[in-house]
């Protein structure tokens, strides 16, 4: 007989929680999606958890246009949640991400995690469920910090509520901006997240 994917979702007790609501791995320790327990119980579908805010998605569709536009054109953009695998038994999904063409090349059209650190990383708020930690800010620091560590040169968080930004560097100090703040993105370009939400409203 044919099981249904919400009987298997539920049944917890024997294949426990289903790798579809692994959202991301740190060091063999998952983190699931926001909301993962009430899929479990039956109360909304997979697809709830999964899916993007329509201002997430808009943000980054936004941010997008831009970088593809401005960008030099030795560097590649990827976003939809790219996977890169930054240690063992540890990925982590990324909004936005920039290599150098070079350095990802050979591994564009492998359907496996990404091994090697992108230059720079644009984060959207998050998916993730962070009832598990401290304080919610304790998984943006976990994240951002693993990231640094694996050779990402600048992380740039973008937070919808508080409209605010956040910039991580290496060796340097973090920084918590507004909207309105010309953001440093690679080599001299530079972003304004308001300015490009501006734009976008005047064009539609």
């Amino acid at each position: 007989m044919k099981v249904s994917t919400k009987e298997k979702l539920l049944n917890k007790k024997k294949t426990g929680i289903p790798r579809a609501l692994i959202y991301e791995m740190r060091y063999g320790s998952p983190i699931y999606y926001r909301d993962y327990d009430k899929v479990l119980k039956g109360e909304i579908p997979l697809e709830a958890v999964m899916g993007s805010s329509g201002l997430q998605a808009w943000l980054i569709k936004i941010i997008l246009k831009f970088l593809l536009k401005v960008l030099n054109k030795k560097y590649e953009v990827l976003s939809n949640e790219v996977g890169f695998k930054f240690a063992k038994k540890s990925w982590y999904n990324l909004d936005i991400a920039i290599w150098e063409k070079e350095k990802i090349k050979p591994y564009l059209k492998e359907n496996k995690l990404i091994p090697v650190p992108p230059e720079l990383v644009i984060e959207v708020d998050t998916k993730a469920d962070l009832r598990k930690f401290e304080n919610p800010q304790d998984y943006f620091h976990k994240k951002t910090q693993d990231l640094l560590n694996a050779g990402i040169k600048k992380v740039i968080w973008i937070f919808t509520q508080d409209k605010k930004v956040w910039i991580a560097q290496p060796s340097k100090p973090w920084l918590i901006v507004d909207w309105n703040y010309d953001i440093p993105v690679l080599d001299d370009l530079k972003m304004n997240i308001e300015k490009l939400i501006k734009e976008e409203e005047e064009n539609e």
